[in-house]
């Protein structure tokens, strides 16, 4: 499942690059948001495993971070929390936690209705809009990964779909690939 077209359409290409091994995937777009996510998520086809597949952006200056850290990278969501304002109601979500499945850093992520631009989160936390509903809906064998795709906060705007063209699905599709395998 991923939030945006821009986010299939980099799984779609990643499949035709190298393939999906003998695991069958089936790409499903949820919108951007915890509404969109939640409705996709309850109304997705049978299923073995559902992962959350979609950019992030992570809170750090790109050249301190370790280069598993860097553009274009995967990383595995295993902790999500909530802070939001949908409907003008605060909502602050105790952290969820999954266990680590893959061989890519597992990082915390924070969900939010609004898009994050300054930040005193710690380094190394992912910002996005979908992962907490996520958590909060999955299945014990479903799980999140975040592309890296961007640095916060940003000193400068940002043309969010300039910064993720360059970024291709490979590593992640990859990541996926070697955990299915085992």
């Amino acid at each position: 499942m991923t939030p945006m077209p821009v986010e299939h359409e980099k799984m779609t290409l990643a499949l035709a690059e190298i393939g999906g091994g003998s695991h069958k995937y089936e790409v499903v777009v949820s919108g951007i948001g915890r509404e969109q996510t939640a409705k996709t998520f309850m109304n997705l086809p049978p299923h073995d495993v559902c992962v959350l597949l979609g950019f992030g952006a992570i809170v750090g200056v790109a050249e301190q971070l370790p280069p598993t850290l860097h553009l274009g990278m995967p990383v595995e969501i295993t902790q999500a929390s909530l802070y939001g304002y949908e409907g003008g109601l605060f909502e602050n979500g105790a952290p969820l936690v999954a266990p680590a499945r893959l061989d890519v850093p597992g990082l915390q992520s924070l969900t939010s209705d609004k898009f994050v631009r300054t930040t005193d989160l710690a380094v190394q936390t992912v910002v996005n809009m979908e992962d907490y509903t996520f958590m909060y809906l999955k299945k014990p064998q479903d799980f999140i990964v975040r592309v890296i795709s961007d640095f916060l906060p940003h000193n400068t705007a940002i043309d969010f779909f300039e910064e993720v063209a360059p970024i291709s699905f490979v590593p992640a599709l990859e990541a996926l690939e070697r955990y299915f395998a085992l």
